[in-house]
């Protein structure tokens, strides 16, 4: 794979339309590297930005297979995509990364488990099961986190279960069982690997999720835990990637327990949520360095260059129909505040709308002034 970066013969394909392709694009822009994405609707966020897009289900056999087969290489923003399109192109000669029999392990959570108890990884224990029933029988198990094994994202398809009495409520679907984790940070490494096997990670950070939405709404950079924490988590990310022989970038998402152990809670084999602080945070953000190693060119350098705070914008409670960013005007009078928006038309409760990055020398004024954007801004929608 000779001088990717150069020529606009180069086609590289994405699947997948949402916030990560439209970020992976604006990277790509700077290496005049073309990009083709699909997706469902040409009003996602990638519509205006793709050199060429095509509507269409990256969950459908033939969608995929006639997406794919005329690009150099395929790369996904999003992990649900149909895997046999997939491994037909990449028999046919297409590069495909992450590849199709990491995609096909990471879409399965009961696969994931097993993949890290095989691999001596450290995760939390847990138990496989097929339905309502089995979960009835796992009573000596609870407390637990119940997670469907495919299909969920975001907070979605997860269920606590304190006891018995909330069993009504539990998924009639494979799932597995996963010991509540008594945990102190919830943590990410974010690692990419190329084609030549050169792997580098990005310093650990610390997420705070809400409480009601079990999703992120703040991340901070760096994590507040000690240097050896730090290069556990590391050697971890690493192992995991390498294990993996996987090609592309990786988010390890960790529990620091109580105890101060580490264990992996999943992984997802793409740009992340936890990453979007390094497009200011970092001398090379999440998105170039995906490029990188999917084109198999050197990776950049992943230091951090200032400490700063990720804060997700969502929309507003009771707010449906075209968006409108109230306090936008008021966050960006202030110094090291960068907002970035998702080009979604259409808001709605608690969807991710964009996201700001607040950058300053102490992470604790950083804290306070991402608090101080998360306030400010309002994405609520005409009446």
């Amino acid at each position: 794979m000779k001088n990717l970066w150069y020529g606009n013969s180069f086609k590289l394909g994405v699947l997948g339309g949402g916030q990560l392709g439209r970020m992976l694009i604006q990277s790509a822009m700077n290496y005049d590297i073309h990009i083709y994405a699909m997706d469902s609707a040409l009003s996602a966020p990638c519509g205006k930005l793709a050199h060429e897009f095509t509507i269409g289900d990256i969950n459908d056999f033939g969608d995929v297979l006639d997406f794919g087969k005329d690009k150099d290489v395929l790369t996904v923003e999003i992990e649900h995509v149909n895997v046999d399109a997939l491994e037909e192109l990449e028999n046919s000669g297409v590069k495909v990364f992450p590849q199709p029999r990491v995609l096909r392990l990471i879409q399965d959570k009961g696969l994931q488990k097993e993949f890290y108890k095989e691999n001596n990884i450290p995760t939390a224990p847990y138990k496989l099961i097929s339905n309502k029933k089995e979960l009835e029988s796992a009573i000596d198990f609870l407390p637990a986190m119940q997670k469907l094994r495919k299909g969920g994202y975001d907070g979605k398809g997860v269920y606590k279960i304190n006891d018995e009495r909330d069993i009504v409520n539990g998924f009639e679907a494979p799932s597995l069982l996963e010991e509540l984790v008594d945990f102190d940070k919830e943590l990410s490494v974010i690692v990419a690997r190329n084609e030549k096997g050169e792997v580098k990670s990005f310093p650990l950070v610390e997420c705070e999720f809400s409480p009601t939405l079990n999703l992120v709404e703040f991340l901070f950079s760096p994590a507040s835990v000690s240097s050896e924490i730090e290069q556990s988590a590391q050697k971890i990310a690493k192992d995991v990637i390498e294990k993996l022989d996987m090609v592309g970038l990786l988010a390890v998402e960790l529990f620091l327990t109580k105890d101060g152990d580490l264990l992996v809670n999943e992984v997802a084999p793409r740009t992340h949520n936890s990453g979007h602080h390094t497009i200011e945070c970092n001398y090379t953000s999440q998105f170039e360095q995906h490029l990188r190693a999917i084109t198999n060119q050197s990776l950049g350098d992943t230091s951090l260059k200032t400490p700063g705070v990720m804060v997700n914008l969502l929309g507003e409670k009771n707010f449906f129909g075209s968006a409108i960013y109230d306090g936008l005007d008021k966050v960006i009078q202030h110094k090291g505040v960068y907002v970035h928006l998702y080009g979604k038309a259409e808001t709605k409760p608690h969807r991710k709308m964009g996201h700001a990055t607040i950058l300053n020398e102490s992470i604790e004024k950083a804290k306070e002034n991402a608090r101080m954007v998360q306030k400010a801004i309002k994405i609520i929608a005409k009446k």
